[in-house]
């Protein structure tokens, strides 16, 4: 307990020094431009001055100096202390056992076989990108992400009006029959200066079925960190809604004898968890569900053209995706695993740019010491649920394609999930559920499957779909009214922006969040 106790000082500490941290970069004239970690990392990926960029990736860097020389260190080896106390090999081994139920050695046995088949993917791919986008300075941090997406993200950002994502979220759920079970929740959606630098979602309240048989619903809260005046601010914005939005829908349809089965932290399991969210949040890189739901300010959907050159720009890197993924948790391990008396603040961001070459092939447009779950308790040595988590995320929709043929708008997504994974809360193992659902174990298979297809046979399919959706939404009239049976409460910290209580209903709420960003974001806009 003490250890325990001393550990929380520290990071409580480092948070609060980290929070006030003035996050930003030195521009090519010499002067500071203050902007959040999500500012850095979307002006890396959008900004045409290779300058720019470089100096937003230094922005970042000095996150990991910073923490390293604010309580980092320290915090590393109290943790540490605290899970060797308890008879754990190391803080990973614990953070892992307590969550999953299965050792650190069991979870890397998983990760390796991952690591082994996406290897030579990744090194063919950066050969090939070197190749297409100018010679080896393409590889460079502050190069990489916008090469491969930067031109064709402001191409398509008129078709991802921030101020829609919450009626696009709201109609897209509701059409897979996705319930909230009479859950209240706030979203706090915009990005401010000092919020916390990762959208999070968390249950004051959370649902159960009391013994008398009456249900008791939801209270969440989450969050967003759009910013509707940065390009590409507006997809990625929407991304995080539509991934806290699922974690919401989940815990809202836990239905068990008390509340621990639906409570946010061990034992439920983190890639169980994170499922439902990223199953969820990959609908927006559909093409079925860009034809309906990535519209401009004007109702005019986003032309095949963009999305076949956005396939055509991501598709044969999406391995850098998985690669720098799998980097946080191998980081985290060796992190752990490091000697007491080795470990300094140089010694850790040695070892941070040891695991991003080895991992990633060479320095990451994200420093791993800017990841911000390594420092809070609840989602230091987390990560490797998100990569668990996207292996189930291509096992459910191999089986739902195969099984229904679509996933977009398919009225039995919500039944399913709400069966299948939502309802036994943690009552049953990650891994056991998967395999019930999709009836295989868990595998990386149908994502290096993914990674591998052919690039003219993906655009057929997508070109395809990407038809047949856009269609339907013509054949069929707008819904007037989207009932997800909750209350929501749109928020800017303290400032309540709109409340579907007050307001009448959930399209009404809306508009007045549309009004309200217009108003506040006029020039952007």
């Amino acid at each position: 307990k003490a250890l325990r106790s001393e550990a929380t000082k520290i990071e409580g500490k480092l948070e609060s020094e980290r929070n006030n941290l003035e996050l930003g970069a030195t521009m090519p004239d010499g002067t500071f431009e203050e902007m959040s970690s999500v500012g850095l990392r979307s002006k890396l990926r959008v900004d045409p001055d290779e300058a720019v960029r470089k100096a937003c990736w230094e922005g970042l860097n000095k996150i990991g100096d910073f923490v390293c020389d604010h309580g980092f260190v320290e915090l590393v080896k109290a943790r540490n202390k605290m899970a060797k106390a308890l008879g754990y090999a190391d803080y990973y081994d614990y953070k892992v056992t307590q969550a999953e139920g299965f050792g650190k050695d069991e979870l890397f046995a998983i990760l390796d076989t991952l690591e082994k088949g996406s290897r030579p993917i990744m090194e063919k791919a950066r050969e090939c990108f070197a190749a297409e986008k100018g010679g080896p300075s393409s590889l460079e941090p502050w190069n990489q992400s916008y090469l491969q997406a930067g031109d064709i993200v402001t191409k398509m950002d008129p078709y991802f009006p921030f101020e829609k994502s919450v009626e696009q979220w709201g109609r897209s759920f509701s059409k897979m029959n996705i319930s909230y079970r009479g859950a209240q929740m706030d979203l706090d959606l915009l990005d401010r200066k000092r919020k916390y630098s990762n959208g999070f979602c968390h249950w004051p309240q959370p649902a159960w079925e009391k013994p008398d048989g009456t249900f008791q619903p939801a209270v969440t809260h989450f969050t967003s960190l759009a910013d509707p005046g940065q390009v590409g601010s507006g997809l990625t914005g929407l991304t995080t809604l539509m991934h806290e939005a699922g974690h919401a829908a989940h815990f809202a349809n836990i239905a068990m004898p008390s509340p621990l089965f639906a409570q946010e932290r061990a034992p439920t399991s983190v890639p169980y968890a994170e499922l439902q969210s990223m199953f969820l949040d990959a609908l927006v890189g559909d093409a079925a569900w860009r034809a309906q739901y990535a519209l401009s300010r004007d109702g005019e959907p986003i032309p095949w053209e963009l999305i076949a050159e956005d396939i055509e720009a991501s598709h044969p890197y999406k391995v850098f995706a998985l690669r720098g993924m799998i980097a946080v948790p191998y980081f985290e391990k060796a992190l752990y695993e490091m000697p007491e008396d080795e470990l300094s603040a140089d010694s850790i961001k040695a070892l941070a740019d040891k695991i991003e070459k080895d991992i990633q092939g060479g320095l990451s447009a994200r420093p791993l010491l800017s990841v911000p779950h390594l420092l809070s308790d609840e989602a230091s040595c987390y990560y490797h649920g998100y990569v668990l988590a996207e292996m189930a995320v291509h096992q459910n929709r191999d089986f739902v394609m195969r099984r229904d043929g679509y996933i977009v708008d398919n009225p039995a997504i919500g039944p399913l999930l709400t069966e299948a994974y939502w309802k036994p809360g943690n009552s049953e193992p990650f891994l056991s559920l998967v395999e019930k659902c999709t009836g295989a174990p868990l595998t990386g298979d149908a994502w290096i499957a993914e990674l591998n297809q052919d690039l003219d046979e993906l655009l057929k399919e997508e070109k395809q779909a990407y038809e047949t959706s856009l269609e339907k939404a013509k054949a069929s009239e707008k819904a007037d009214n989207v009932d997800l049976d909750m209350r929501i409460r749109i928020v800017d910290g303290d400032d309540v922006l709109a409340d579907t209580d007050e307001d009448g209903s959930f399209l009404a709420t809306c508009a007045k969040f549309e009004r309200y960003v217009n108003d506040r974001f006029e020039a952007a806009v």
